[in-house]
């Protein structure tokens, strides 16, 4: 057993984001065929269409566009977190069919920053915890990984897959990119963030945090980082 490292890869996502958004919307108010629409959203640059779009609040059409991410060395904490994004699909890894020897888990900075003598004690309270699993393991028998399991702590990783349409996304985005959100769900969004722009930028011009977009909507709880996080956010679009 050891500690692991967040990994969040981009597996597919819908074919040219951006002129599947245009033909959405353009087909709302044209009179045209769908061929003779595709034909004119595949000749034209749709990234200024898509962005005003954007814009302007109309969200329905980029629902038609989805993505998929593979994501691993996350902690089961992190999992009850994102899995209150209620529009989206995840496929995670079983604790009650794939037995949990030798479990990774994820160490929290705060702890790590405390120095090598509490990151021993942690690794300590991992090492006891996979002592009670095993020993209940072997207590119970066959097929009892289902009920040893519930010795494990939060911190143990998991591996899932997720497909979230853009639009919940850009939910995500807004609510877990900030500041305030917890730690580790707000590292894994910001990668997502990065894995996405470059497929459809005007889509995702000004995804990630409220204070992105105008003044902070956590108010009196602000965190003060406007200006970091738009630093952070060009550092996406300029990589």
């Amino acid at each position: 057993m050891s500690a692991t490292k967040m990994s969040v890869v981009l597996l597919t996502h819908t074919p040219a984001p951006e002129a599947t958004i245009a033909m959405a919307a353009r087909v709302c108010y044209a009179a045209a065929d769908l061929e003779a629409l595709k034909t004119r959203v595949t000749q034209q640059d749709q990234q200024d269409f898509v962005r005003r779009l954007v814009e302007e609040g109309h969200l329905s059409t980029i629902e038609h566009v989805s993505y998929t991410f593979g994501v691993e060395g996350v902690s089961r904490t992190l999992l009850a977190q994102l899995t209150r994004h209620r529009i989206a699909s995840f496929s995670v890894q079983s604790q009650r069919y794939v037995k949990s020897t030798g479990f990774g888990y994820v160490i929290p900075p705060a702890i790590e920053a405390l120095g090598p003598e509490a990151v021993a004690k942690f690794e300590g309270q991992m090492a006891q915890s996979q002592a009670w699993y095993d020993g209940w393991l072997e207590t119970l028998g066959k097929g009892s990984a289902e009920d040893a399991r519930f010795v494990l702590p939060n911190a143990a990783a998991t591996r899932l897959i997720m497909t979230m349409n853009a639009r919940e996304l850009m939910h995500m985005f807004a609510l877990r990119c900030c500041q305030r959100a917890q730690w580790e769900i707000r590292d894994m969004a910001w990668r997502m963030l990065a894995l996405v722009y470059g497929t459809a930028p005007s889509l995702f011009a000004n995804a990630g945090p409220g204070c992105l977009r105008g003044r902070c909507p956590e108010g009196e709880r602000t965190c003060g980082q406007a200006t970091q996080m738009k630093q952070k956010a060009q550092e996406i679009k300029d990589a």
